[in-house]
């Protein structure tokens, strides 16, 4: 299938709940996807005894990229690693959501998508009658840092183009290139885990992170530069489809999908969190388009439209 230009937002159809326990954290979490309104977007709502806090899925209210996204106050009060849920949300068509959680960050479940994956399509998806807005790229946007770049280029559909590249003999030089819909996620992207070196284990659990990392929700790389999980896994390139996966989260956090091919060599929250920010940055590298007309056999045409100062994209 090839890119399908959806006119209306959807939302979940029912209230669906997800239980586990965070990479980093350790800690057991549970996780409530609730419908919600058009124009409402990704909203979560952290509610952990204390004072209710709400968190809205945007760039601008990224707080910290290290090792994953969080959203909000690394000091404070904050949700981390929502980049995998998110990536379910954009890679499924999900544009409205409130998500309920117990906890200061999203569940890693298997370390892939799929869990996600399942409870949407326990919840269903229905459309709403209002439209749905897109990010469409107009013009190329780069940003670099070292050997590392991202960027945008304009594009007739959403694409990523993500290339990799580690001393790892298990993992070397990867590219994974497609255009992107649903159909896609779900087959080439979603069961794609995360992943780290035994090496590094030692160092991220004194300085706070992985207390919850095991091989039953990472893909673990050996002192010896394989791959120590049982089952081996699960694509021949697995890691670079995770890492779009991850592209697929972050760039989720634009607040309207984006019309455009998204490119990247060595990237990573930081960069991805980057590129996203110059994009919207620069008014004149986008535009708000919406579907006006679709007749029979023929694509739909897009015209564009008045962006509200209070619009997401507009930080």
């Amino acid at each position: 299938m090839g890119f399908v230009l959806h006119d209306y937002q959807t939302a979940l159809k029912s209230r669906v709940t997800l239980t586990g326990t965070g990479v980093h954290s350790g800690n057991s979490v549970t996780v409530h996807f609730l419908p919600a309104d058009a124009d409402t977007g990704v909203v979560f709502q952290l509610s952990n005894g204390s004072e209710d806090r709400e968190f809205r899925a945007l760039v601008s209210e990224v707080g910290a990229t290290d090792l994953c996204t969080m959203l909000g106050d690394p000091a404070g009060e904050h949700i981390a690693t929502v980049e995998h849920l998110m990536a379910t949300l954009f890679g499924l068509g999900i544009d409205n959501v409130v998500i309920e959680i117990d906890g200061h960050e999203v569940p890693i479940l298997d370390g892939s998508a799929v869990a996600f994956v399942e409870a949407i399509d326990q919840a269903g998806i229905e459309t709403l009658p209002v439209k749905r807005r897109y990010i469409r790229v107009v013009k190329p946007v780069r940003i670099e840092n070292g050997a590392s770049w991202a960027e945008f280029r304009p594009y007739d559909s959403t694409r990523f183009e993500i290339e990799i590249d580690f001393e790892s003999p298990a993992i070397g030089r990867q590219l994974f290139a497609s255009d992107m819909n649903a159909d896609i996620f779900r087959r080439d992207i979603a069961r794609a885990r995360t992943f780290g070196f035994m090496k590094d284990v030692e160092r991220l659990w004194a300085a706070g992170y992985a207390l919850g990392a095991s091989l039953e929700n990472s893909l673990v790389i050996g002192d010896d530069n394989r791959v120590i999980n049982m089952g081996g896994l699960r694509y021949p390139n697995e890691f670079v489809r995770h890492k779009t996966m991850d592209a697929m989260g972050d760039l989720a956090l634009a607040g309207a999908r984006f019309i455009g091919c998204f490119r990247s060599y060595r990237g990573g929250h930081r960069l991805n969190a980057a590129a996203l920010r110059r994009l919207l940055s620069d008014r004149s590298a986008f535009e708000i388009v919406e579907t006006t007309r679709r007749e029979r056999g023929r694509t739909a045409e897009m015209s564009a439209v008045y962006a509200p100062v209070y619009a997401p994209w507009m930080i």
